[in-house]
């Protein structure tokens, strides 16, 4: 089985080099290529490319701006490859990774697997706290980090398989964005196709970004999941609704302190809020990134919650297009 390492890669020549270079050092014995497709950027990671051609086997294309969804499709096409791996450009891929995967493969073959990601040591912070609030099962269910207990396993695109197949028969990513894991992982379903979480299989995930973009990512991820269940209802799930309910109970158990005096349900958030201080203190061994992690749940939790309550209301009870009523959602390819 030949893999194909398909990465789109948009104004991030850094992180490419980065990637890269870890790929360098692959304990995989067998021939794989590298696809890197330039989204139309402006900072071209050409010369990166060039600068490994002579240690890794790498293809490289540009195109116009079309989204990372269908820039993933076009390395598909264009790979030679029976198997597909997609990374974003800011991970950091572990020596063992290929290994694992193919051994995995071999053992209970699957025409789609998805990763987990975790932080190395040299992290920032920050990002140590967002990678702990997206990870971790106190937030999310451990469904990014490595837990399989919540349902069907959903890939994320950042560390994905797919194989030639698979791709071939459902036409690969549609053009939603974020939301076209999910999206792809579902339409393989319907196909026939399962999806398996390969928990060693694990990248490293560096998620450049600041609280801001952080902010406005979880929020677009609370948008595109109402989207998501109104064209799937069968695959929706009670769980979607956590954070919407988190923030509501939130600012209810507030107002029944202020005019009541009841802080019970406030005295429960405390509570929570404690647990994932001690437990990422305890996790990244640092009292600072424990501190940083309740923030970064804090806007995971009231960005996301937000972005689903607002594209519940337009989507599910208004019936409003979802390329209308949230354009910033749906790239033109």
């Amino acid at each position: 089985m030949l893999f194909s390492l398909i990465i789109p890669v948009y104004n991030r020549p850094d992180e490419v080099d980065e990637l890269l270079e870890s790929l360098t050092h692959s304990t995989y014995k067998e021939i794989f290529e590298i696809v890197l497709v330039e989204d139309g950027s402006t900072l071209v990671c050409k010369e990166v490319a060039q600068k490994y051609g002579d240690r890794l086997d790498i293809s490289y294309y540009y195109k116009d701006n079309s989204g990372p969804g269908d820039s993933r499709n076009y390395g598909m096409k264009k790979a030679r490859g029976d198997y597909f791996i997609i990374f974003d450009s800011d991970c950091i891929i572990p020596k063992e990774y290929l290994s694992v995967v193919d051994t995995a493969l071999k053992q209970d073959y699957v025409d789609c697997f998805g990763g987990p990601d975790q932080a190395l040591d040299s992290f920032s912070d920050i990002q140590k706290a967002i990678n702990f609030a997206m990870t971790s099962f106190l937030t999310t269910g451990g469904i990014r980090g490595g837990s399989e207990k919540i349902g069907k396993f959903q890939p994320r695109s950042f560390n994905m398989g797919l194989s030639r197949k698979g791709f071939e028969a459902s036409k690969g990513f549609g053009n939603i964005h974020p939301g076209e894991d999910p999206d792809l992982s579902i339409r393989l379903w319907n196909l026939g196709f399962e999806t398996k979480l390969f928990p060693n299989a694990y990248v490293y995930h560096k998620r450049r970004i600041d609280w801001d973009k952080f902010s406005i990512q979880v929020n677009k991820f609370g948008k595109a999941r109402p989207i998501l269940n109104s064209w799937y209802p069968k695959y929706s799930k009670l769980t979607f609704f956590f954070p919407s309910i988190f923030i509501i109970g939130f600012f209810i158990s507030f107002v029944l302190m202020l005019v009541f005096n009841f802080d019970s349900l406030l005295q429960l958030y405390f509570v929570y809020f404690l647990v994932l201080f001690l437990v990422s203190s305890y996790q990244n061994k640092s009292i600072k990134i424990g501190y940083l992690s309740l923030i970064a749940v804090w806007k995971q939790f009231y960005g996301y919650g937000l972005g689903f309550i607002k594209s519940y209301f337009k989507v599910i009870i208004l019936k409003q297009k979802p390329q209308e009523a949230f354009p910033e959602l749906f790239f033109k390819i």
